[in-house]
């Protein structure tokens, strides 16, 4: 606690313990009223400005739960300036008839209506508007109880008698039903919240001890303002400045993270008690021949006033929680079309993962017998053959090696899944995959030109991924081209944020006739399609163009100092004839 309350406190103190020793030792007299007015009209401003540093920090319901405690507090705090102006500045008695009497009676409503907030409780928003309105009708159902009760005798047909005993006897059933309300909220809570309910408690129960204990010495002519029948009284207003000073209560998601079900059906069922009593309160007015007819009247007219204001209130909640359901089987029917979507996504996530296992044991299965044929051609390339021979041989070495390449992505495509990825130098995997390639591009007298960016940065990935599609865009590309003495040139440059990978190959003329490339993409459609998911998993892009006579393949990765582009977890490489490059 800080010193400026530590010294706030102490002041309050010292004002009780003055309150205390005046009404114990000074006789009835105009001093001993001033000094116990004024020291309770001080004690009760100090608790109503204790409660404002809490509602400066905080904010939404819990916010709305302490504008209504201060508001409670500002309506007894008026009260009791009221009383104060008249036996201190005017020097006259209170009035019996005393209007002021609604105040009091007033403070105790938004009191009630902060607790039933229950900003302990975590709720919803549907919950809260509703609450809300459910809320405002028992307030107004209070409000009519008095002017059902207390008003008639006041303002109607004037009885002193008759309205101090409605008055307290109302005003003793508020104070009950007040106790119930904290008690309830009490046992429900923890933390901060169980120990402010608990001190909330303890006020109003000595506050209501209090006022018992004065009506009681008022009936037996035995109480005079400042008398020690004020001493309960006293205590509970200096209680509010402890209270105020001392709460450290916490948002509700930070102290109860469960959302309350029970708590706002029992509040509708209160607010529907409250409309269905009207007509029984109407039958008793009427039914009452001892009581005026004016009163009569006027109580039926009350009565009625009371059913159009709550009639209309439950019209209102009821449009609102007909919108409310309107809308919850809107957002219920998107949810079973967003659930339907998602299990045909299952549906075909599965599919493809059996595609994926019948595929690679095909692939194993085909592994040996290329194997084999390859070893076979090699063999038949080192024997003397003619030339027509040697060119045959050729073809059918290159023919198996690309076949061997196809076999090997369609192995990839059906295991392929995510790899830890880390910097990855695109020159060493472009010389890499040359290398590799060697033999191909010798036997077909291709010559490749290599132009790389010795500045190029790093890119994030998988390096035997990134080989593997570096490996089949230059098997492609050797494929493409077949013609001997030709050029293949492999580039390497930056692009703003991006590496890019560039592989220009010269068609021969019969494939660079074919439509779109439809059987060059059928053939090496699978090992593309794996290329381009690989990619894609790390944030780049795979191109195609064919410029004359020329086929370029672009492709571009993040560098190693740019954001990331994360795929599209729905994005399913397709075969690459399906999806022609742009």
């Amino acid at each position: 606690m800080h010193t400026r309350f530590k010294v706030w406190i102490g002041v309050v103190l010292v004002g009780l313990a003055a309150f205390v020793a005046a009404a114990l030792i000074l006789p009835q007299s105009f001093r001993l009223t001033a000094i116990t007015d004024v020291a309770e009209t001080l004690l009760l401003a100090s608790g109503t400005a204790s409660f404002v540093p809490l509602l400066i920090r905080s904010k939404g319901r819990l916010r709305l739960f302490w504008t209504l405690i201060i508001l409670g507090l500002s309506f007894w705090l008026s009260y009791q300036l009221l009383w104060t102006c008249y036996e201190v500045f005017l020097r006259i008695d209170v009035p019996d008839l005393f209007t002021g009497d609604v105040i009091l009676f007033l403070n105790i409503v938004p009191t009630m209506a902060a607790l039933a907030l229950r900003p302990h409780v975590k709720r919803d928003e549907y919950a809260a508007r509703i609450g809300r309105l459910d809320l405002v009708l028992l307030l107004v159902w209070w409000l009519y109880l008095y002017f059902l009760i207390v008003i008639p005798w006041q303002y109607v047909v004037a009885r002193v008698d008759t309205y101090n005993r409605n008055l307290n006897v109302l005003y003793l059933i508020e104070k009950l039903a007040l106790l119930v309300v904290l008690a309830i909220s009490w046992a429900g809570s923890k933390g901060h919240w169980r120990k402010l309910y608990a001190s909330l408690f303890g006020m109003s129960l000595s506050y209501s001890a209090g006022s018992a204990i004065a009506n009681w010495a008022i009936a037996r002519n035995a109480y005079y303002s400042g008398s020690i029948y004020d001493v309960p009284l006293a205590c509970s207003m200096a209680w509010l400045t402890w209270i105020g000073l001392t709460t450290n209560a916490q948002p509700a998601e930070t102290e109860v993270p469960e959302v309350a079900k029970d708590y706002g059906v029992w509040v509708a069922r209160c607010g529907m008690i409250a409309v269905f009593s009207l007509p029984l309160f109407a039958t008793w007015a009427i039914t009452d021949s001892a009581i005026p007819p004016r009163i009569r009247v006027f109580r039926l007219v009350s009565t009625l006033a009371a059913a159009f204001v709550m009639g209309g209130m439950v019209f209102l909640r009821q449009h609102l929680l007909d919108r409310e359901l309107i809308q919850l089987l809107a957002d219920s029917e998107k949810s079973f079309e967003s659930l339907k979507r998602l299990q045909a996504q299952i549906l075909q996530s599965e599919k493809l993962a059996s595609i994926g296992q019948l595929v690679g044991g095909a692939a194993h299965e085909l592994n040996n017998p290329i194997t084999a044929m390859l070893g076979y051609s090699d063999m038949l390339l080192a024997t003397e053959l003619g030339a027509n021979q040697q060119a045959l041989a050729t073809k059918i070495g290159h023919d198996v090696r690309h076949t061997k390449s196809l076999v090997a992505s369609l192995i990839s495509f059906a295991r392929h899944a995510p790899a830890p990825k880390s910097p990855v130098d695109l020159n060493t995997l472009a010389r890499t995959a040359i290398k590799i390639t060697q033999s191909q591009w010798e036997t077909l007298k291709i010559r490749p030109q290599v132009e790389l960016d010795a500045q190029l940065p790093r890119v994030i990935g998988d390096s035997n991924q990134l080989l593997q599609v570096c490996l089949q865009l230059l098997g492609h590309a050797l494929h493409s081209t077949n013609e001997s003495n030709s050029v293949l040139t492999i580039q390497t440059k930056r692009d703003g944020p991006s590496c890019l990978l560039l592989i220009s190959s010269i068609q021969t003329p019969a494939s660079a006739n074919q439509p779109d490339g439809a059987d060059e993409a059928a053939k090496d459609g699978l090992g593309l399609s794996a290329c381009q998911g690989i990619l894609q998993e790390h944030g780049g892009s795979l191109s195609r163009e064919q410029a004359g006579g020329a086929l370029v393949m672009r492709v571009e990765l993040p560098a190693g100092d740019a954001p990331l582009v994360k795929p599209n977890p729905a994005t399913v490489p397709v075969l690459w004839q399906s999806r022609p490059f742009a």
